[in-house]
């Protein structure tokens, strides 16, 4: 038997070559801000060894050499919209940047292409109008744009609630196909809030029981969620663990469920990013051959009918970047959510005359001229310092900084304090209320 280590180096390589010819050149880029290499099916990043050890050589070059020198790309992207190969252009913060003969790689994959016929999207139609009778239409404009326009952000997130076992994830579940699998996830409250944001690399995003806080906060948690739910920004910078951060399109939709009216997702009365829609059914009003008859009718072509559907819904009236309906739910969960705190601090803010720009002094002064004991015990308790700022958010108004001190602080009849201006007023405006404000010496 021949030794294998006397055979010339030359054939020892072809059958090398040979054994990896399964594997070809066309699934890879080299993607040259880590000399790491693309594997285009799997989305993974290829270390050089491993590429070297599974495709043959070509031009009596290494793998990776004729990669770096023929396939490469400058960055990884995720854009709804754009080809897979996007040629002459970079992505930074604020969206693409010409750049003369490099290429971007799209990790963005579109959906599949069932077959159906929208005609036969009834017993979904049916499901939708049951389930919400008088939001429907809304909702279904919703997934509708989603599918028809994964790259464009709907600046609005949808609260879909109601009681559970009444098929919410159910009547989502063909939109999930519509967008496709790999381009929706399903999260809860605490992920969407943790440091790594890979989620944000979808189409549309779910949710789930957003009563589920834990030790977060609900205003916190509002606060945090506002600048992911309406565009712009345009581009978001992606951090997953273990990866270099990339830059995806701030397209995802955002779809919120939730069993509890009202203890779930907190709502100020000027909110302008959620759609409420409330279910009244109730499981009981299921049985299992319904739940039997439409889960056959889904395996059985309805995701097609029901896709064919959504991408020919007539859109013409929805417009994504417009303010979504305030319903009868919206107003149930503000009202719910409103503290005690926030409607007296309300009601001694009208006293005041509605001012565009205040002071706490002024608030203390006015509680006790009217004979608010609560309210201004509330106000001069030191333990409730980090609160206060909270309870002017809620009632409309908003910290002014002072661009021309180091603390951002005013100067009111001669003590360093902070200004509240109305949040409504463009910020020219707060700043201008704040220091006429400022050169006032007495309280309002």
């Amino acid at each position: 038997m021949t030794d294998s280590s006397s055979r010339p180096r030359w054939i020892r390589a072809k059958e090398t070559d040979d054994l990896a010819s399964n594997f070809s050149y066309d699934d890879f880029y080299a993607y040259l801000p880590t000399h790491g290499y693309l594997h285009v099916p799997t989305r993974e990043i290829w270390p050089v060894a491993s590429v070297n050890a599974k495709l043959p050589r070509r031009e009596r070059l290494k793998p990776s050499t004729w990669l770096d020198r023929h396939r490469p790309i400058v960055q990884l992207v995720w854009v709804p919209g754009e080809p897979q190969l996007v040629h002459d252009q970079v992505m930074i913060v604020s969206g693409w940047q010409p750049h003369s003969g490099v290429s971007v790689y799209n990790l963005y994959a579109p959906p599949a292409v069932l077959p159906g016929d929208a005609r036969r999207a009834k017993p979904w139609l049916d499901h939708l109008a049951r389930l919400y009778p008088e939001d429907c239409d809304h909702l279904a404009n919703w997934f509708a744009h989603t599918v028809q326009y994964p790259g464009v952000k709907i600046n609005h997130a949808l609260v879909l609630g109601g009681a559970p076992g009444i098929g919410k994830d159910t009547l989502v579940e063909p939109v999930r196909t519509a967008v496709g699998v790999h381009n929706f996830a399903d999260i809860n409250p605490r992920i969407m809030q943790a440091r790594f944001n890979g989620w944000v690399r979808n189409i549309i995003v779910r949710v789930s029981e957003v009563r589920d806080l834990g030790e977060l906060d609900r205003y916190t948690f509002y606060e945090h969620c506002k600048p992911l739910l309406a565009a712009p920004p345009d581009v978001v910078r992606v951090d997953e663990k273990n990866l270099r951060e990339y830059y995806v399109a701030n397209a995802c939709g955002v779809i919120f469920t939730t069993n509890h009216l009202t203890d779930g997702l907190y709502l100020p009365a000027d909110d302008r990013r959620h759609f409420v829609a409330w279910s009244a059914t109730t499981a009981a009003d299921f049985n299992e051959d319904y739940w039997r008859a439409l889960w056959t009718w889904y395996a059985e072509g309805g995701h097609g009918h029901v896709i064919a559907w959504l991408r020919t819904r007539d859109l013409s009236g929805f417009d994504p970047k417009a303010p979504p309906p305030h319903t009868a739910a919206f107003w149930t969960m503000v009202q719910a959510g409103e503290a005690p705190e926030r409607g007296e601090m309300r009601d001694l803010i009208e006293l005041l005359g509605n001012p565009a720009a205040l002071t706490l002094a002024d608030l203390v002064s006015g509680a006790m001229r009217h004979n608010m004991r609560t309210v201004e015990q509330d106000l001069t308790d030191r333990r409730n310092q980090r609160a206060i700022p909270h309870w002017m958010e809620r009632a409309g108004f908003t910290a002014v900084r002072n661009p021309n001190a180091e603390d951002g602080m005013f100067k009111v009849a001669g003590r360093r304090v902070v200004v509240y201006a109305q949040r409504s007023l463009t910020f020219a405006d707060q700043l201008r209320a704040a220091r006429e404000r400022s050169r006032a010496s007495l309280p309002l």
